[in-house]
């Protein structure tokens, strides 16, 4: 198979979800049936053959991947056509197609802070809720606090009694679609470069860090 073209590559690193994904559509690019075997041998064997099966069997039941209506011979894999390519970033589903609600609200904020402009954490929370998935204030806070400290938004308005914090995404800062993403060891993780770019320092009782 050819060199994936860039179009069809997220920048950064990538988990099994969005290599399986990218190799899906590097396949289809190329003209080729997708079998999970074919799907695990570009991606160099990095996920288990079971999982490549299940993140199918996802799409395929979501409408990402429709199923060849040839007959197939017993002990051969099932082939796949690509139907719905929705570019780079990989569809979020689970085997019966149904998709994960984990995550979404962090992703609705990042995206939404990139357009927004200048915010406090409630005007925030509110346009980047969805039906589907609403976001409360302290959540939407709490992430712009790992983000502030983090350097991703700079502060166009300290906080004073009554007068929340307000915040702009600095434009550097912009790593990828990817949602950094706060670690129960309360660190900044952005998958977007693969980094750690923040860690909380506590304190302890006697005041040191």
């Amino acid at each position: 198979m050819s060199r994936k073209p860039v179009h069809l590559k997220a920048p950064g690193p990538k988990g099994d979800r969005q290599a399986m994904w990218e190799a899906i559509r590097a396949l289809h690019a190329d003209g080729q049936d997708i079998t999970v075997r074919d799907v695990w041998l570009v991606i160099s064997h990095d996920a288990p053959k079971g999982r490549v099966r299940d993140y199918l069997m996802g799409l395929e039941k979501a409408g990402y991947l429709k199923r060849s209506d040839a007959p197939r011979v017993s002990g051969t894999y099932v082939h796949y056509t690509l139907v719905r390519d929705i570019g780079v970033e990989a569809p979020r589903v689970r085997r019966d197609g149904s998709e994960p609600m984990a995550g979404r609200g962090r992703e609705q904020l990042w995206r939404t802070l990139k357009i927004i402009g200048e915010f406090t954490a409630a005007q925030l929370a509110d346009a980047a809720s969805t039906p589907a998935v609403p976001i409360a204030e302290h959540t939407a806070r709490d992430y712009c606090y790992f983000l502030r400290d983090a350097g991703y938004l700079s502060v166009t308005r300290e906080a004073s009694p009554g007068v929340p914090e307000r915040y702009r995404l600095m434009p550097s800062r912009w790593t990828g679609p990817l949602a950094p993403m706060i670690q129960r060891t309360k660190q900044l993780y952005d998958p977007n470069t693969g980094e750690v770019v923040y860690t909380r320092v506590t304190q302890t009782e006697g005041g040191e860090p």
